[in-house]
């Protein structure tokens, strides 16, 4: 089981999604936890190295998780993605290993992982993304 953190951000009805260098598929900003650290402090960790963002401690929620298979690894090996909805001060800017960000929805479920896809339906569902 591979254990990742999300940050969910929203702009009209969409959720912020970053795709590294030399990938295809999108995915939720965020990443995974160094020893010893908790998901909050990963998450702050992460979104300021990948987005050039501070996430404020004080507001993050966590909103909901998902498993399935991970996407580019073999058969059977899961990826459990926590996700949390949270304030950031800054703009959302790539940096480090990530090469674009973008704003998507439920459109666009053939461009995100296969775990993804399962949050982004749920969000749909809430009324959080088109």
């Amino acid at each position: 089981m591979i254990d990742k953190l999300a940050w969910l951000s929203f702009q009209d009805k969409q959720l912020l999604c970053a795709r590294s260098h030399g990938k295809e598929i999108y995915y939720i900003p965020g990443g995974k936890r160094e020893p010893g650290e908790s998901d909050e402090a990963a998450l702050i960790r992460e979104s300021g190295e990948e987005l050039a963002v501070s996430l404020r401690p004080d507001t993050l929620r966590f909103a909901c998780e998902f498993s399935a298979q991970a996407d580019g690894k073999p058969e059977g090996v899961l990826v459990r993605l926590r996700c949390y909805t949270g304030e950031a001060d800054g703009t959302p800017t790539a940096s480090a290993e990530i090469a674009e960000l973008r704003w998507l929805d439920s459109r666009h479920l053939d461009e995100v992982s296969p775990v993804s896809r399962l949050l982004f339906k749920w969000l749909a569902e809430q009324g959080l993304i088109r």
